[in-house]
């Protein structure tokens, strides 16, 4: 399975993908245990710790921008396994902090490792993929789902049976010890293996242009939109459906199974995107998303878990159809940049998600307030979704020569 350099490149990156979401939402289920076994340290308001993973966020979303710079430099090998490694080393050093100084700046630090993965990694899985891009960013989507699904069931577990510590330290020490294989590896230059083959089209700049404004668009709204789902579905869980210290192991689960319908979507999509346009893809995941929110915002009892999937599968079969757009539109030497810049954009409304979630909590008390926010963002997203162009010249690179366009940017 794993026989060529190609296959191997793509299974370590998926892997990363894992560990990324997966690190990045451990504390908004640690927080629910927090705040019963150490008040003394952390208090027990829930909005206040979840604030401290703002910082986290932020590099998360700044760190993404100089990686085009920094993979040029060290090599993307290098910042792979840095990412790796400094996750790995900085969540050991969250699950010992004693304090919320200690803990912000430890997850802070652990933001500015994860930003490698994104940017770098993305670009290498579209180029080690070759032609069957949406098939691969597919699966390594479902992947980076099953780290956000599994978060709040592991991390729920963990802090059950053994506290809140070793549900920072045990994922570190995976983190760690994938980091000392990858360093293992060969590198692999996908490019180069592909050769002639791997040509890029010339698409007209205008319709380039047009893919760029309306992925920026979407990644702005689209980074706060599905941090804050995730940030805020176990609470939502907890206050819906299992409203006891008791059943923090339940409210994972429940977590877990919702967002287990991301993964199968981004799935699903990635080979829709190999045999329909992008928004062909796009427009249905778009449509479906500000009803759902609002929906789930007022539900009560097990209503609120159908929904919680159906909101889960469409955001996370968004972040597919966006990271395709960046493989089908731009071409292999300016995508790290691009990446960079796009997960940039995206984090940095990412960002704003932990600030936005705890203080519409604090000053109402329940998650509703927020599912009405994220459903006005949604909205912004169908418009988006509307604007992007539909080209069957992506599913036959081809035809870009032949485009009406072409002749146009010739003329000029």
């Amino acid at each position: 399975m794993f026989a060529t350099p190609a296959a191997r490149q793509i299974a370590f990156i998926n892997m990363a993908h894992v560990i990324n979401h997966y690190v990045l939402l451990i504390l908004a289920t640690a927080v629910l245990g927090m705040v019963a076994e150490a008040p003394a340290e952390f208090g027990r308001d829930y909005g206040p710790i979840l604030a401290l993973g703002t910082g986290m966020f932020v590099l998360y979303g700044l760190g993404a921008l100089p990686m085009g710079w920094f993979a040029a430099r060290f090599g993307r090998k290098g910042m792979i396994a840095a990412f790796f490694l400094g996750v790995g080393a900085a969540l050991i050093a969250a699950g010992l902090s004693t304090g919320p100084i200690s803990l912000g700046l430890s997850l802070t630090v652990m933001g500015a490792f994860a930003a490698i993965y994104h940017p770098i990694g993305t670009a290498m899985l579209v180029e080690a993929a070759g032609r069957q891009v949406g098939r691969a960013v597919g699966i390594n989507g479902a992947f980076g789902n099953f780290g956000v699904a599994l978060a709040p069931v592991a991390t729920a577990l963990i802090t059950a049976q053994l506290g809140w510590h070793w549900a920072f330290v045990f994922p570190g020490v995976v983190s760690l010890a994938v980091g000392l294989l990858w360093l293992r590896e060969p590198m692999y230059d996908a490019l180069k293996a592909a050769g002639p083959k791997a040509a890029f089209p010339t698409i007209p700049p205008a319709i380039v242009r047009r893919a760029v404004i309306v992925l920026m668009a979407v990644a702005a709204v689209s980074g706060l939109v599905f941090n804050a789902f995730t940030l805020v579905l176990p609470k939502l869980m907890q206050e819906r459906l299992a409203n006891d210290a008791d059943l923090l192991p339940v409210v994972g689960m429940l977590a877990f199974l919702a967002t287990l319908c991301g993964g199968l979507t981004q799935f699903t999509v990635g080979n829709l995107i190999d045999r329909f346009t992008l928004k062909q893809v796009f427009m249905p995941l778009a449509l479906i998303l500000a009803p759902a929110l609002v929906a789930v915002a007022f539900a009560q009892g097990w209503l609120v878990l159908p929904l919680s999937a159906l909101i889960a599968a469409a955001i996370f079969g968004q972040v597919t159809v966006n990271e395709t757009m960046t493989a089908r539109y731009i071409a292999p030497a300016l995508r790290v940049k691009l990446y960079s810049i796009r997960f940039t954009v995206g984090f940095l409304g990412a960002a704003l998600a932990s600030p936005l979630i705890g203080f519409l909590h604090e000053r109402t008390g329940s998650v509703t307030a927020a599912m009405l926010v994220l459903a006005g963002f949604a909205v912004v997203t169908g418009v988006c979704a509307l604007a992007f162009p539909n080209r069957r010249e992506e599913l036959q690179p081809e035809l870009w020569a032949r485009a009406p366009e072409a002749g146009l940017a010739a003329a000029e």
